[in-house]
């Protein structure tokens, strides 16, 4: 896999890089991620916060944050998610989707115990977060 992969929001007004390998790829199961992207579930590829940049349309990037631990970041024009910062905690997850040369490979599903639409893949299932980043670390059966 590149260690260097370039994406954005849906129209390309932002761009964003992200650069050496992603400590993890997965799915999220929240609410908040599931009322924020309309959809049962979100794939995300997390990195630590200095692996992302924002390559062009910095002025564009809009932000809301509902919590101390997660900055959602879209793009200002086209209204396409981008990323989430989690600043607590020294990382940002990126959209799947937003880096489309990145080869997506999920390795888990965090939150599941909120999941909406039951996924039979073999992959563990986080009842929330693994317990290194303050969740239980609890894994639920498919």
């Amino acid at each position: 896999m590149s260690s260097k992969h370039e994406g954005g929001c849906y129209c390309g007004s932002v761009g964003i890089e992200v650069t050496g390998a992603p400590l993890e790829m997965g799915y999220c199961h929240c609410n908040s991620c599931r009322s924020y992207s309309g959809a049962p579930l979100v794939a995300f590829v997390l990195f630590r916060e200095e692996q992302v940049s924002v390559a062009r349309g910095a002025e564009l990037l809009g932000r809301i944050r509902r919590s101390e631990m997660s900055e959602r970041q879209f793009c200002g024009r086209c209204g396409g998610h981008i990323m989430t910062g989690h600043p607590t905690l020294g990382f940002i997850d990126v959209h799947a989707a937003a880096i489309p040369t990145m080869p997506f490979k999920p390795s888990v599903h965090l939150n599941y115990a909120e999941a909406v639409l039951p996924i039979e893949d073999g992959l563990p299932k986080l009842r929330d977060f693994p317990a290194e980043v303050g969740g239980s670390g609890e894994i639920l059966s498919e």
